[in-house]
């Protein structure tokens, strides 16, 4: 794996072999963040990365000087590599919590995220519950972006946030904006 963009572009992220994740794809995350390239602006903004797993997600957008990114993740050697690759990088904006991220949804925000991503193991039962969540406890800032990794089995069109899917082989992004 590595970084495809911004400060650190090109950089080598070696997770150990042992981590429970399915990391994105380094094709399908050039192919989001080609898309996101075109609809924020990566500085300053503040991300929530939900089931972090490798923290490869969470790199991109610190690479790309987003002012902060809290990474979630329940593993605890996830976590652990998320905060060494952090170290490593000198990336003081990332910030690692290991925890359940439905029992950190359950409570609101201090602050609310200009972009979340969820990239939530596939065989998952409560995957279709995670915009709800999102957006009953107020975890998205107004305009701002949740962009869920999914299964292609999995169909968000009928909420009433979603925008649009990006597919990319097997893996599907859906696209949910808070718009007023």
């Amino acid at each position: 794996m590595r970084i495809i963009g911004g400060t650190l572009k090109g950089r080598r992220i070696n997770p150990p072999s042992n981590l429970p994740v399915r990391p994105t794809t380094d094709i399908a995350k050039e192919s989001l963040f080609n898309i996101l390239n075109n609809l924020i602006d990566f500085e300053n903004i503040r991300v929530l990365d939900l089931f972090a797993g490798t923290g490869s997600i969470s790199l991109e957008f610190a690479s790309r000087q987003a002012e902060s990114v809290v990474a979630v993740d329940l593993n605890f050697k996830c976590v652990e590599f998320i905060k060494k690759a952090a170290r490593q990088f000198g990336l003081s904006s990332i910030v690692a919590y290991r925890t359940d991220v439905f029992r950190f949804l359950g409570k609101s925000p201090a602050t609310p995220f200009d972009l979340i991503f969820s990239d939530a193991p596939y065989d998952m039962q409560k995957i279709e519950h995670l915009p709800d969540l999102i957006f009953d406890k107020k975890w998205l800032n107004k305009d701002g972006l949740l962009i869920i990794e999914h299964p292609r089995g999995i169909d968000f069109a009928n909420h009433s946030q979603f925008s649009q899917n990006r597919r990319y082989g097997k893996v599907n992004f859906s696209f949910f904006t808070n718009l007023p």
